[in-house]
């Protein structure tokens, strides 16, 4: 005769001492191997120029041309020299200028011209998104010679201002276009009970719409500012003199202390020096622009 072993039920708890299973908590797909492979590669392909910079930074003199992978006699002098560099200095100053009052401006512009894009009944709104996009399909060498010629014509060559005009033309279809997204996202129902509140069209968009939309005026901002802050072509082009010059082309302007000395170091220095907050500035708000960039691409 066969003894039948009771089963255990769901609700009955466990024997003491039994381990359970754990559970592999849903929503949470494990990457393949190949993945993470590319993911190291892609990681090591980024982050080693940037390591060498640093690495060639920390050395000076002869250890300049040697191609160690750790210094040997790490020193700081290269930083101390940058510093002590008025024209450096004065080129962060240029470069903090014209990125702020061109992030500032572009986002004033924008929200208006995509909160027109997302709310108002208009015609061709995919048409005039398209033709604002297709502004940053224009290389910046193609405008480059012309407005060399017609900025020495009218006075804004080697000018702040002269730099901040043909930067804003670049920066401006990138935020309508992330500003958009964000504004078709907000739902039309805060504004209609503004509306039967008594605000009016621009009252509404000040006081309910731009609240809501801070995390993609964020995400604008940090997007534009790091583009006017590398861009190289046009500042190298319309500057001539040190009181324009923003930092990177500042820094193409190097030269060692002495005839025989190499910059490589102060370059180097240099160009950690500025670099460096871009990345601490991505890495804290990586989120957000990751969310900038896709918003909309599914509800639009």
């Amino acid at each position: 005769m066969s003894t039948l072993t009771p089963q255990r039920t769901a609700a009955e708890p466990a024997a003491p001492g039994a381990r359970t299973p754990r559970r592999r908590p849903r929503g949470r797909a494990e990457l393949h191997p190949v993945v993470w492979v590319f993911v190291i590669a892609v990681m090591g392909f980024s982050l080693i120029p940037f390591y060498w910079l640093v690495n060639t930074s920390l050395k000076k003199g002869v250890s300049l041309s040697q191609g160690e992978l750790f210094p040997s006699q790490p020193t700081f002098e290269n930083y101390a020299a940058v510093f002590q560099n008025a024209e450096f200095l004065l080129a962060l100053r240029n470069s903090v200028i014209i990125a702020v009052v061109t992030t500032t401006v572009a986002l004033v512009l924008a929200s208006f011209a995509a909160y027109a894009l997302a709310r108002l009944k208009m015609r061709r709104k995919a048409l005039i998104l398209t033709l604002v996009l297709s502004v940053t399909t224009f290389p910046a060498i193609a405008i480059a010679a012309p407005l060399f010629s017609i900025w020495r014509e009218i006075g804004l060559y080697d000018t702040l201002l002269g730099l901040i005009i043909p930067k804003l033309t670049f920066a401006l279809p990138l935020a309508i276009y992330t500003l958009t997204s964000f504004f078709k996202e907000i739902p039309r129902e805060l504004e209609e009970s503004a509306y039967m509140d008594g605000a009016t069209p621009f009252t509404a968009f000040r006081k309910v719409i731009l609240p809501l939309a801070v995390p993609g005026l964020a995400t604008t901002a940090i997007l534009v500012f790091i583009s006017v802050w590398n861009e190289f072509l046009l500042a190298v082009t319309l500057t001539t003199s040190p009181e324009a010059r923003p930092v990177p082309v500042a820094i193409a302007f190097f030269s060692g202390t002495s005839e025989f000395d190499q910059p490589l170091g102060t370059i180097s220095a240099a160009s950690v020096i500025i670099t460096v907050p871009l990345v601490v500035l991505v890495l804290l708000c990586q989120k957000r622009i990751v969310s900038g960039m896709t918003a909309g691409a599914v509800k639009g």
